[in-house]
């Protein structure tokens, strides 16, 4: 369904099962848990889908090495769980990613690390390798059943400097296991969304709901200016870090609960230089800065991410990168990688998000618990309130479940449909020879291979109903990147792209890759103007919003994008086969 349709069946018909406000990764797990065990859920997202932290995170799918530290066993062993659940049923977007660990101690950190497991410490320490060794032991001892990736191996000083000669020489020895990236997360979000709508709910980016003076609810529309009267059964409060904010309009001031979130800020650079690319040697290094805080990077669409900061925020709705934040992580990069230089202009890419983390007052924000769960409020006169407090990306589907079936008992209805073993998206009937398949449909749809191989690559199996679109209508290379007219116009028919953004940031990579150029943007603009009919006024008005937020978020300016304007040599190849 259309916006428009939503908000006309809701005006004829406004009770729901369920309301999900929220519409990050945790919010469109729980909204497709319950869509898919029949229930009439609506979702509402007060801004575009996985727009906040659900964008922000490290693109890392990970079990949570360094959370053994503070005892969260039973997290680390869901993680690992989900993590290797998500290299099964999401392939074309999570896959293996073999981690590096430089040691520059043996037994440090090792007495540190007990007594805060204890409770008795809270200071962030270096780690040695006899902790690290532990630690890795224990990830494979929890993963011993599944096996899905090779154990981990420790390497001496000499045989770690010959495969990465770049890495700071007062290395002890190093070591390697195994743990998981995602290439796409907002398309993974908007996958799971879709799985939802496909089952009959509803979900509406750019929408709020709000409690009027009798108590009742409304959906107010930001696109149309119009607002529909709702009435749930349930709410559910999946905002991540603007829970607090959202229970502020959820409940009249006499009820309003006392504070659940207390988030801490992450920040990330996308580096674009080849020597720090290559000295990666296709490997993610996990490692400490001096202080004790543990950064990554690794290679990432042709750059590198490096990050990340840990900074307790109070108000997610302006987090950025900061020049402190920033100067931190290229400190740190300069302890590991010492000969490596990052030039001011190599940063192609900056973005910060809100860890939704529970309530603490902990002084050491590495010691605040990282796992989930969900409390449920009741509001006089008006619907219960289920609260998602905490979680982390990897673990999206099992909180999504947690909180789906807590909601299930409230309405004394039961599950139908398990998750556990669903493909998502583009992951569904992946090909065991991914070549042949790409060649194949490439034939079929009278594309070239190498324009499959980048289809394929951005959307998994999905790619074939949109090389089919793009074979059946005119289309057009657009400039300095390998995206097209006929491609980019099926993402905003069928994607709720609303805004320039949307498009640029979430429903491609173009902006986090560095790829974006300013010719590009308005390309891109001309199509999305097309089809929403802006007047040139609106357009003019678009472009200065995403121009404004690009550099104010992320760190790329007018001139940055104009110089990317050179022509690139390899250009979107839109080339059919005759017939």
């Amino acid at each position: 369904m259309k916006r428009e349709e939503i908000l006309d069946g809701l005006r004829q018909s406004p009770k729901v099962d369920v309301c999900v406000i929220g519409g990050g990764i945790n919010g469109i797990s729980v909204f497709r848990e319950l869509a898919l065990q029949g229930l009439n859920v609506l979702l509402v997202e007060k801004h575009d889908y996985c727009s906040g932290a659900s964008s922000a995170l490290s693109r890392m799918v990970h079990g949570g090495l360094r959370y053994l530290e503070n005892g969260e066993f039973k997290l680390v062993q869901e993680s690992l769980v989900e993590r290797d659940r998500l290299l099964r049923n999401a392939p074309h977007y999570v896959a293996p990613l073999p981690t590096t660990v430089p040691v520059f101690d043996i037994f440090s950190g090792l007495g540190n690390g007990i007594v805060r497991f204890l409770g008795l410490s809270r200071r962030p320490s270096r780690r040695g390798a006899v902790a690290i060794k532990a630690g890795l032991s224990i990830y494979d001892f929890l993963t011993r059943k599944r096996a899905l990736m090779p154990r981990h191996q420790f390497r001496g000083r000499r045989t770690t400097l010959a495969k990465w000669p770049a890495l700071n020489p007062e290395i002890k020895s190093s070591a390697t296991y195994f743990d998981a990236w995602v290439s796409h997360p907002e398309r993974l979000g908007i996958e799971l969304l879709q799985d939802g709508l496909l089952a009959g709910a509803m979900a509406l980016n750019y929408a709020e709901l709000r409690r009027t003076e009798n108590g009742q609810y409304r959906v107010e529309d930001q696109i149309g200016g119009t607002s529909v009267a709702v009435e749930p059964a349930l709410i559910i409060n999946a905002t991540g870090g603007w829970i607090d904010a959202a229970n502020q309009t959820l409940f009249s001031e006499e009820e309003r609960p006392s504070p659940l979130i207390g988030g801490t800020k992450g920040s990330h650079l996308i580096i674009d230089n080849a020597a720090l690319r290559d000295a990666l040697a296709d490997h993610m290094i996990y490692y400490e800065n001096e202080d004790g805080r543990i950064c990554i990077l690794f290679p990432y669409l042709g750059k590198v991410l490096v990050g990340s900061t840990d900074i307790r925020v109070d108000d997610p709705e302006t987090v950025r990168c900061e020049a402190d934040e920033r100067d931190y992580i290229l400190q740190s990069l300069a302890f590991v990688l010492p000969d490596i230089t990052i030039r001011p202009e190599q940063i192609v890419f900056r973005f910060a998000g809100v860890r939704p983390l529970p309530a603490s007052t902990d002084s050491f924000t590495g010691r605040i618990p990282r796992d989930h769960f969900c409390t449920v409020l009741e509001p006089s006169g008006g619907p219960p309130v289920l609260c998602m407090i905490g979680g982390k990306w990897t673990t999206f589907r099992s909180f999504g479940e947690l909180a789906a079936d807590m909601a299930l008992v409230r309405l004394g209805r039961r599950r139908r449909v398990a998750t556990t073993d669903r493909p998502i998206g583009g992951g569904r009937a992946f090909p065991a020879n991914i070549p042949v398949w790409q060649a194949q449909t490439a034939a079929g749809k009278g594309l070239s291979g190498g324009r499959m191989a980048d289809l394929f690559a951005r959307y998994g199996t999905d790619a074939e109903a949109m090389a089919a679109f793009i074979a059946a209508g005119h289309d057009a290379a657009l400039p300095h990147a390998g995206y097209s007219t006929r491609e980019l116009q099926l993402l905003i028919r069928e994607e709720a792209v609303e805004h320039l953004d949307d498009l640029l940031l979430r429903r491609t990579t173009l902006a986090v890759s560095g790829e974006l150029s300013l010719d590009m943007t308005d390309a891109a603009l001309d199509l999305l103007a097309q089809e929403k009919r802006w007047t040139l006024a609106r357009r003019a008005g678009e472009r200065e919003r995403f121009l404004t937020l690009l550099n104010e978020r992320h760190g790329v300016d007018e001139d940055m994008l104009s110089a990317r304007n050179e022509p690139r040599s390899t250009e979107c190849d839109t080339t059919a086969k005759s017939g």
